[in-house]
């Protein structure tokens, strides 16, 4: 049991390390360039050596999508959460509500880092298939009775999560007057019509 609880708090330990040099990490990014900001800066932001930031991430790109890698899990709870007679894309987008908090006086600079990026849009391609292979699973039961379910359910979640992305690039064209949440809900709506 101790040796248990020893290594619940480490990794507890751990992703609080991680959760700080990620933080770190971004802020630099946004002050300073994603390109321009070094390994260097960040191990100093946090207090540790450059190579023990690399023991907690191999990128920097890894650094700047770790906090949304991290939503992963929290949207599939939230996605098994929601009524089973709910249509599956309602309920993915219901579960998604955990991702469309952000507010322009505070997420407007690190949303168009991402926008602007191309390491970093590509870092959040490959966000969207972790949280795709993580959801799949309870999509695809969603679906039994559709006569690919599967298939039915990879294509749910790839098209919400694009526009997750379109919705981004919008709110930050429109320097983040409008709700995040009415863009996604507007990108969504522009599949059905």
């Amino acid at each position: 049991m101790d040796l248990q609880r020893g290594a619940g708090l480490r990794e507890t330990t751990r992703r609080a390390v991680r959760s700080q040099i990620a933080a770190a990490a971004v802020d630099l990014f946004v002050e300073h360039g994603f390109e321009q900001t070094t390994v260097d800066q960040i191990a100093t932001a946090v207090g540790m050596s450059q190579r023990s930031v690399f023991r907690y991430f191999a990128t920097k790109e890894d650094m700047a999508v770790d906090g949304l890698v991290e939503r992963g899990p929290e949207v599939l709870a939230a996605l098994r959460a929601r009524p089973d007679t709910e249509p599956p894309h309602v309920a993915l987008r219901q579960a998604l509500n955990l991702c469309l908090g952000l507010r322009a006086d505070t997420d407007l600079r690190r949303a168009r880092l991402f926008a602007e990026t191309p390491a970093l849009r590509l870092a959040i391609m490959r966000k969207h298939l972790q949280w795709t292979e993580l959801l799949l699973p309870e999509m695809t039961r969603r679906l039994a009775g559709a006569a690919r379910p599967e298939l039915t359910a990879d294509a749910i979640i790839a098209a919400t999560l694009s526009c997750l992305d379109v919705a981004t690039a919008e709110w930050v064209r429109r320097e983040g007057v409008e709700s995040f949440a009415d863009l996604f809900d507007a990108a969504l709506a522009s599949l059905r019509a």
